[in-house]
């Protein structure tokens, strides 16, 4: 079963040099949950202040710049694994950097069969 682990913090959630520890902590969860047979995807995401949210309404494009919401923790990566079940996700999200200055939304993926394989 597929989870995506959405991980949230404030924008100034680290310190730079703890900032690329958990960086390098991220990269050899990576790697150990490759090695379980578990991952499936991760990737950082680049400063909300280089979003954009678009929305139509009646067939008309509205962008605007930053993220949907307004709050104090940004969306500022994700994880998917491919685990047995959700505590098997918890158990992954507890292991993640980010969850030590912020959040992570562990959410199930509902696996649509009619897609286009993925090329990354």
């Amino acid at each position: 079963m597929k989870f995506m682990l959405l991980v949230y913090a404030e924008a100034d959630a680290w310190e730079a040099e703890a900032r690329k520890l958990a960086m390098k902590e991220s990269v050899a969860l990576c790697y150990e949950l490759d090695a379980e047979g578990e991952y499936c995807s991760a990737a950082p995401l680049q400063p909300v202040t280089t979003s954009v949210s678009v929305r139509v309404r009646e067939g008309e494009a509205f962008i605007t710049d930053g993220p949907f919401a307004e709050t104090t923790e940004h969306l500022g990566g994700y994880f998917l694994v491919d685990v047995k079940n959700r505590e098997a996700a918890i158990a992954v999200a507890r292991r993640i950097p980010g969850a030590r200055v912020g959040t992570v939304e562990v959410r199930p993926v509902v696996e649509l069969t009619d897609l286009p394989e993925s090329k990354s």
